[in-house]
């Protein structure tokens, strides 16, 4: 593709050069620019409405909690940009890393909830006519936690509408009892709200790989071919700043880190997301081979 569009711009060099020479010039950023598909780790939706409070209310078998974390990941899916780990038992997960949250394996948590949940029905006689409408409402808080910082990165809620109005004249035209996709569609037009919200922060943020393993000159870093890495591709590579303490917030904060080299694609290996990896060589200063969770490895 690169050759074809090189070859171009030649020819358009004859016709306006001006043009022609801005083109050839952007060419190096056009190559490469690279999309590496993020793991996004989805934990069951909680359900905050006045039903999930109910004598009866089973939590184990919710149908609307399932509802909810379903479209969010059909939605996620679709965009094509990440890789999604369905997690029932992040709770535990999240309790057993404590401060270490990577042993979740994902770059992103998203923690979702339905505050609202509400359906109406309503009907309006005339003298020949009759109608009914049915109305669903429903509410959803999304939460986008950071692996890397266990920090909240973005936060929101919305809501979503459904209707759906039989109408009959003179006897004639359908009725119908209640629709129970409206449960769906309510839901999925309050996701729908937050869904490019979501992808823009987990995509704007750099995506981050570590160091497994260094043998041999040949460094093995986590991520593979389901993410988008493939042979050829250059990635920095950083130290690990300096943890400090912010003394507003009580909460640690980690310094940007320093440049030290880079590491280019070789390989891959793995079955899964969760296992693969990628064999890479590497350019620039030392590293510290007995230490190398204080280095990380960038896409920016």
């Amino acid at each position: 593709m690169m050759s074809s569009i090189t070859s171009f711009a030649n020819r358009l060099r004859r016709v306006c050069p001006i043009f022609a020479l801005l083109m050839l010039i952007a060419l190096p950023s056009f190559a490469q620019e690279k999309s590496i598909k993020r793991k996004v780790a989805i934990g069951r939706f909680s359900n905050e409405t006045q039903y999930a409070k109910g004598f009866f209310y089973d939590k184990e078998n919710d149908p609307m909690r399932k509802q909810a974390m379903d479209i969010l990941s059909a939605k996620l899916a679709a965009s094509e940009k990440f890789i999604l780990l369905e997690r029932d038992d992040l709770d535990l997960l999240v309790k057993e890393a404590g401060s270490d949250m990577s042993k979740v394996g994902a770059d992103y948590i998203i923690i979702g909830s339905i505050t609202e949940f509400g359906r109406k029905t309503e009907g309006h006689k005339k003298a020949f006519a009759r109608s009914k409408t049915q109305t669903v409402e429903a509410g959803v808080s999304i939460r986008l936690v950071e692996v890397a910082t266990s920090l909240v990165i973005y936060s929101d809620e919305a809501k979503g509408f459904a209707e759906v109005t039989n109408k009959q004249v003179m006897g004639f035209g359908g009725t119908a009892n209640y629709d129970a996709t409206l449960s769906d569609k309510a839901i999925s037009a309050a996701i729908s709200q937050l869904i490019d919200n979501i992808i823009n922060k987990c995509m704007d943020k750099p995506w981050r790989s570590y160091i497994l393993s260094a043998e041999d000159g040949a460094y093995i870093i986590s991520g593979g071919a389901s993410q988008g890495l493939a042979s050829g591709d250059s990635f920095n590579v950083y130290v690990k700043g300096k943890v400090v303490k912010n003394p507003q917030t009580g909460l640690n904060i980690e310094l940007p880190g320093q440049k030290i080299g880079t590491v280019t694609v070789l390989s891959s290996f793995g079955d899964t997301p969760e296992t693969e990896a990628s064999i890479c060589s590497y350019d620039g200063k030392a590293i510290d081979t007995a230490k190398l969770d204080n280095y990380y490895i960038s896409d920016k």
